[in-house]
């Protein structure tokens, strides 16, 4: 039994909350390089140098991207043969979250209460999904994920009938409708198959994926390219100003369902894109 240091958790959730906020990942960097080229709208073009000036002051001077820091959210593979020493590994992740948060000095978001709405004055408690898996490792996938984004995304149950176009009709509407709220360029991430509650994770979970990556199956790779193509056909654009890039890229995650049941999710992400990715 390989066994972690809790306070080696907790630096490495801390370290990862500032990171994410302060510095854009190459893949999406690049993305926007290639979204200059290829946008013909002036708005559009002056969107997009805005945001690649503002990523790089954020990296230089260690401040966050956007003022919106997130929900923090992580997807943490669990080797069977590791064991925190210390402490709890959800323990670990809560006080990871909470020093990056006061530390790095990103905006607190959280409410006690989805009603009453008193903040919890440190980020907790952040979102996690926990999976065993074989070996000996921890792998932590964290993602600070915006409000204006979130709000924009959808999950609906439909019936098998709907099939390959009812989906790609949906995302198509759900993207429409958005507009320019969720920040665009945006990474469209879906979620087909499992239930209800499994459609929405698998949407979320996609949203991890390199930009420009393709699903394995060559039928949802090719889906992925259908649905990209269409959704840069809106004409949104950079931040809803117009142009040929509303969308950088559409990941899909699938699983098995119930004979009787599509259930569909779309989770959209902004620009920003903010994740990272440890193994320990």
């Amino acid at each position: 039994m390989r066994e972690i240091p809790y306070e080696t958790v907790v630096e490495t959730v801390k370290q990862m909350c500032m990171e994410a906020n302060y510095e854009m990942g190459p893949d999406m960097y690049a993305a926007l390089r290639t979204a200059l080229e290829r946008e013909e709208s002036p708005q559009g073009k002056a969107v997009l140098e805005q945001i690649i000036e503002n990523a790089e002051i954020a990296k230089t001077e260690r401040v966050p991207i956007c003022q919106d820091t997130g929900v923090a959210v992580f997807f943490v593979e669990v080797g069977e043969d590791v064991k925190i020493v210390g402490g709890s590994l959800k323990d670990a992740i809560y006080e990871g979250v909470r020093k990056g948060y006061q530390e790095g000095y990103l905006r607190k978001s959280m409410v006690q209460d989805p009603l009453r709405r008193v903040n919890t004055g440190d980020n907790t408690p952040p979102i996690i999904h926990f999976d065993l898996v074989p070996g000996d490792k921890l792998r932590l996938l964290f993602a600070a994920k915006g409000g204006g984004s979130e709000n924009m995304s959808v999950a609906r149950l439909f019936a098998p009938a709907a099939g390959k176009e009812g989906i790609k009709k949906f995302v198509l509407e759900v993207v429409e409708k958005a507009g320019g709220n969720p920040c665009p360029p945006i990474v469209i991430g879906v979620g087909i198959g499992g239930n209800f509650e499994m459609s929405a994770i698998l949407a979320k979970k996609a949203l991890f994926r390199p930009i420009g990556s393709r699903h394995p199956d060559p039928f949802y790779a090719q889906m992925e390219e259908e649905i990209l193509e269409e959704v840069n056909k809106l004409g949104i654009g950079p931040m809803g100003m117009g142009g040929r890039v509303t969308a950088f890229d559409v990941h899909i995650e699938v699983m098995p369902c119930h004979i009787a049941s599509l259930p569909v999710a779309v989770n959209i992400q902004c620009h920003a894109n903010r994740h990272v990715e440890r193994e320990l």
